[in-house]
């Protein structure tokens, strides 16, 4: 089924540039910890170089992993509504130059890590030789299995936050871990969810095959309903604001001024979850990244969060 030659936008494509906004994990880590680490001697400029360098090199491992799950899943990409355009599904990119491209994306990728400090190179490569390995796992393998696939998937970004610690040299909190965990599980959870609502508002007629239609796409939807997968994407929604609630209360001490002014960055986290399951449910996107750049309430709240963050950390003392 090959429609003619491949073009520069097909290869772009295949990356999904988009899809590297979920590198901001990779930036969390060294983000929290930048005042201790210039507290420490380690200069601003420095840290965010290397924290950047990460970042950079874990989106390009992330669509070289991209790339590879087009390339298993090309089939079952020709019966999504969306999917069916990718530049493999639709035969513009052959299976011998997708594989290629593949792999010169993870050797640029890894070839960024050389640019760490030295004493943090060996951790982010190994990071990354783990997320590759838990990517390519999931392809093969984990994406059939029913909650394994999700938690497959928020291992991976996992893997990105303490890929991200490893490169400015500070090690990861229980509590970034935990609140990385359950946000990537309900953001995995989200995506099954969405691609049935998105699949079920293609035609009115059509919505009572919308079960069918997902497992057609995701075979793993064979194992999920959509009681399990709401229910699902309600508890890790609930467990990561009850994770971070818990963090806020845990380090109360350092921002009370009349009160914890941490808490005040509950509200726009609070809403911005929220908003993702309405706009889930309503089948507006199947895809929380997709809401995430594109759904100006859930925009606002990302940014309010970073804003009053960034102000409390650095305008009050430690």
């Amino acid at each position: 089924m090959i429609q003619g030659p491949a073009r520069p936008a097909d290869f772009l494509q295949l990356a999904r540039p988009h899809q590297w906004s979920k590198s901001v994990f990779v930036l969390v880590g060294p983000f929290y910890g930048l005042r201790e680490l210039a507290a420490a001697g380690a200069s601003a400029a420095s840290v965010v170089l290397a924290a950047v360098i990460a970042a950079s090199a874990f989106a390009l491992a992330s669509s070289g992993c991209y790339v590879i799950n087009d390339i298993f899943d090309r089939e079952a990409d020709r019966a999504h509504p969306r999917k069916k355009s990718r530049p493999i599904a639709a035969g513009r990119v052959p299976l011998g130059t997708a594989w290629f491209y593949a792999l010169a994306l993870f050797v640029v990728g890894f070839a960024l890590v050389l640019f760490l400090p030295p004493e943090g190179r060996g951790w982010v490569a190994l990071s990354m030789a783990l997320y590759v390995a838990n990517v390519s796992a999931y392809s093969a393998y984990f994406k059939h299995k029913v909650i394994a696939d999700v938690m497959s998937l928020s291992l991976g970004f996992v893997l990105r936050v303490m890929g991200g610690c490893a490169a400015v040299g500070i090690e990861p909190s229980v509590w970034l871990l935990n609140v990385t965990f359950f946000l990537s599980m309900f953001l995995a959870f989200g995506k099954r969810l969405g691609e049935r609502r998105t699949l079920a508002a293609v035609e009115a007629e059509v919505r009572h095959a919308a079960p069918a239609l997902a497992v057609a796409h995701r075979r793993v939807q064979a194992g999920y309903t959509d009681a399990l997968l709401q229910m699902a994407v309600v508890v890790t929604a609930v467990i990561t604001l009850m994770t971070y609630a818990l963090y806020v209360t845990d380090h109360g001490t350092r921002y009370v001024v009349g009160f914890n002014l941490l808490w005040l960055t509950m509200l726009p986290a609070t809403y911005g979850l929220l908003r993702i399951i309405v706009k889930l449910e309503h089948g507006v996107f199947d895809d929380p990244t997709e809401i995430a750049l594109h759904d100006r309430g859930v925009q606002a709240a990302g940014l309010l969060f970073a804003a009053l963050t960034v102000a409390l950390m650095w305008l009050l003392k430690p």
